[in-house]
């Protein structure tokens, strides 16, 4: 068994372009929620997301490629770009590209494709749809596109499993490369919701907020989507150390968790459990964590359930934690949620340097833990997890520590 490090790591948030203008966003707590840009918001009852402004797909791909790509595959590729040239691996050497994993998560895949499919045959009764609209839309093709980019032979595939579907993808990743399935791997989620359909459908579930999130804040109102991606290089500590990489982070363990219940409401029983396996996963003891990135999505249900989550793991030790929810900034992303997340904790094993739960207002009784409301805290952290529980009970927590 491997020691597993992260040596790279990209994103495309609407908190900025890079994973480095996003982590630089999250520790001043700003927000990227605002009016949607790209719908008529005339039509929708709750007109605010978290949009990737001011992305231009023509400034990374040429006219060939682009045709090929759905949003949510433009967001990986970039991201994926970004992870590879921080690592400095190069997957020619030592034949290390012929074993290296793509795995990357989604929600909903190429939803833009599939809402412009669907408009074209239902709205405009057109029944020609463009002739690379499956391979546009496929929940797979971010991964396709990654491994295709880099030449990477390795295994490759997608994960589906909503909002735990980046962690879920990361957790698959470590396993390959701890185990020696695969020498290296690029993981992590990819998302570009914020379309009429996907929009509509969440209203209609009744979760939204229509002023912003506010994570564990007695004010909170529901979620907020968002978009994105986040893509990180994982490889063996042994190869990283022999090339003279720079390690981000260990991946020290991952614990998963399905709470066989409710196919909506979160439950306190799957929640713990998953954090519990990161930990004995990870070798880490509960005094060991300083941080906790939650899933925090801001709705009635979700907040309290974690925080009692939270307290039935850690004991009298969760006083002492720091918590916090980056949701408040990007929003939800859905499946590439956690891999937004994973910068928020990288960055604070390396910098020290704690985001904050930004939009916070007042202390609920029911959230009774610190979650480090509206500015950014230093402090020394040795471990942290990060946190991801989906629609469907499916449940994805990371563990890191300090880079070693």
């Amino acid at each position: 068994m491997h020691r597993v490090v992260i040596t790279g790591m990209g994103a495309v948030t609407p908190l900025g372009h890079t994973a480095a203008a996003t982590w630089n966003a999250m520790r001043e707590g700003r927000s990227a929620i605002g009016p949607i840009t790209t719908l008529p918001r005339e039509s929708l009852r709750f007109g605010i997301a978290a949009e990737v402004q001011g992305f231009d797909p023509s400034h990374y791909f040429d006219e060939k490629r682009l045709i090929l790509l759905d949003r949510v595959s433009q967001f990986a590729l970039v991201a994926a770009r970004e992870a590879v040239a921080q690592s400095g691996i190069d997957f020619a050497a030592d034949g290390i590209g012929e074993n290296t994993a793509v795995i990357i998560g989604s929600g909903v895949g190429g939803e833009q494709t599939h809402d412009a499919a669907s408009r074209r045959l239902y709205a405009e009764n057109n029944p020609r749809l463009h002739p690379l609209t499956i391979v546009r839309l496929m929940t797979n093709a971010p991964a396709s596109q990654v491994s295709t980019e880099y030449g990477l032979t390795g295994p490759a595939f997608a994960v589906a499993s909503a909002c735990s579907s980046a962690n879920h993808a990361l957790t698959q990743a470590f396993h390959m490369v701890r185990s020696g399935v695969a020498d290296a791997a690029l993981a992590g989620g990819s998302e570009a919701c914020i379309t009429y359909g996907v929009i509509k459908a969440w209203e209609a579930m009744r979760v939204m907020a229509d002023d912003t999130c506010r994570p564990f804040s007695k004010q909170r109102r529901g979620m907020v989507l968002g978009e994105g991606a986040g893509i990180f290089v994982l490889e063996t500590l042994e190869y990283a150390r022999a090339r003279g990489a720079t390690i981000l982070a260990e991946f020290a363990g991952a614990g998963m968790s399905a709470d066989a219940g409710d196919i909506v409401f979160p439950s306190e029983a799957g929640a713990a459990k998953a954090m519990q396996r990161a930990l004995s996963d990870g070798g880490l003891a509960a005094q060991d964590v300083d941080y906790i990135n939650a899933h925090g999505t801001a709705t009635p249900a979700n907040d309290p359930t974690e925080t009692r989550a939270i307290r039935r793991v850690f004991g009298a030790h969760a006083d002492a934690l720091a918590v916090s929810s980056t949701k408040s900034m990007h929003a939800h992303a859905l499946g590439a949620a956690g891999a937004l997340e994973l910068v928020a904790a990288i960055g604070a094993l390396r910098d020290g340097v704690l985001a904050p739960t930004a939009n916070f207002l007042d202390a609920d009784p029911d959230c009774d833990l610190d979650y480090v409301p509206n500015t950014a805290r230093e402090r020394n952290v040795r471990a942290a997890l990060s946190n991801s529980f989906a629609f469907g009970g499916l449940n994805a927590v990371l563990a890191l520590r300090r880079a070693p």
